[in-house]
């Protein structure tokens, strides 16, 4: 998982005015919505004994286990415009996206088979 940089700003920006100690931003999905799956965010006071830590632009990032063959690949943005601010997510692994744009459809990366012999 990789950062934009109006991502990484805005959540350095959120952590710096945390009342709690902050280690990281955590990252996962769960069942809902009407596609199916939506993103999770939170920030956690520490990492989670089997997270994923990804380090970009300054911002430490927790993938929650069960969300790592699904978010590999993925960007996370922020944009802002008139009428709303929100991190969006670039997922090369979504096959599809309801109409309000709060779920998705997303087919997990299927790891490679060992080789025979190997």
């Amino acid at each position: 998982m990789t950062l934009t940089d109006a991502a990484a700003e805005r959540v350095r920006a959120v952590i710096a005015r945390s009342e709690k100690p902050v280690a990281g931003l955590r990252i996962g999905i769960k069942n809902g919505g009407c596609a199916g799956m939506e993103y999770t965010m939170e920030f956690a006071e520490q990492a989670g004994k089997f997270d994923e830590v990804v380090e970009d632009k300054g911002v430490k990032v927790l993938i929650d286990p069960k969300a790592i063959l699904y978010l590999l690949g993925t960007q996370m943005d922020f944009k802002a415009d008139k009428l709303s601010a929100q991190f969006v997510f670039n997922n090369p692994n979504q096959t599809s996206a309801c109409g309000c744009g709060e779920s998705v459809a997303i087919t997990p990366v299927q790891p490679e088979p060992a080789e025979a012999g190997a």
